[in-house]
């Protein structure tokens, strides 16, 4: 079976793929996009623990993969701060296992690294977008530990094994955790809506820049890179636009028909800084862009929570 790929008309054979993290936010849209494509996928089903090297062993030989998605991980940076052994154990050791057991068992695969754009760290927010170029400067755990995964893996490219870094960006869309920012924003808009909430809203420092993606956006990048013998090295995922906290909240609230007073909670404030970037290797690489506007994405990110507290 030969299937087609969204790379303008370009056809490519259908690959087995393995997916670590495949229950996860972005792994549930993977598997469906690539089984969409007539790809066979594992991975969705059943959760490996990536700090099993004998359970990495046994699912690489079982199921003989042309490509892996390496997207397990502890993702949310609070957690990584509460238990940074875990961090460490999940996302550095977790990786360094993957790769070594590829090159035992699936050396002709290609392996994409999912690290984070918090690989850079970040910048005051009027500084130049990053690009993959940008020195790796991460602050605490959760970064830490991504950019020791993505420096691994890059090692591992150097060894010959067919390698790709991925450093996405902020991505959100329908079904996003309300532990982050803007679903968390978006929730308590629709609480508002509801009158299951007064209408005040606790924020940190509005300040604040991010680069934000519909999900799907990252998984088409994901889907483009995943070919093996495609092209290698580190690619940011990123919409190319810095975007001010207090501005995406006023385009929520546009959207939305509460008026919350905004309350800024001591707590939750930190110094301004910027975490944006640019994704220009990966468009002239592989022809990829985002399709889908942040007033869309957040359009969507109101619809699903509407619905969920309906």
């Amino acid at each position: 079976m030969r299937v087609a790929r969204s790379r303008g008309l370009a056809y490519v054979p259908a690959m087995r793929v393995w997916l670590t993290g495949g229950s996860g936010f972005v792994g549930q849209r993977l598997a469906a996009r690539l089984r969409r494509d007539g790809h066979e996928v594992d991975g969705d089903a059943q959760e490996v623990d990536v700090t099993d090297k004998d359970a990495i062993a046994a699912q690489l030989r079982g199921f003989r993969p042309d490509a892996i998605a390496h997207l397990a991980g502890i993702s949310f940076v609070p957690d990584a701060a509460r238990d940074p052994l875990l961090a460490w154990r999940v996302n550095y050791a977790g990786t360094a296992l993957l790769l070594a057991s590829c090159r035992a068992h699936a050396p002709a695969a290609r392996v994409l690294v999912v690290t984070s754009a918090m690989v850079y760290g970040t910048a005051e927010a009027n500084a130049p977008l990053f690009d993959e170029t940008s020195p790796l400067r991460p602050i605490g755990p959760y970064a830490t530990t991504k950019a020791a995964a993505d420096v691994l893996a890059g090692e591992w490219a150097l060894r010959g094994l067919d390698v790709v870094r991925l450093r996405p960006f902020n991505h959100t869309g329908a079904g996003r955790p309300d532990r982050f920012v803007e679903s968390s924003f978006a929730r308590q808009l629709v609480e508002m809506e509801r009158g299951d909430r007064e209408p005040e809203m606790q924020v940190g420092n509005l300040d604040a820049v991010r680069d934000f993606l519909h999900v799907e956006d990252v998984v088409d990048a994901y889907v483009r890179l995943l070919e093996p013998g495609g092209p290698t090295g580190a690619f940011n995922v990123a919409s190319g636009e810095a975007t001010r906290i207090g501005a995406l909240l006023d385009r929520l609230v546009a959207m939305s028909t509460a008026t919350p007073q905004v309350v800024t909670d001591p707590a939750r404030w930190r110094p301004t800084d910027a975490n944006a970037g640019t994704a220009s290797r990966l468009r002239e690489a592989v022809g990829w862009a985002p399709a889908h506007t942040l007033d869309e994405t957040l359009e969507e990110l109101l619809g699903y929570w509407r619905a969920e507290l309906r």
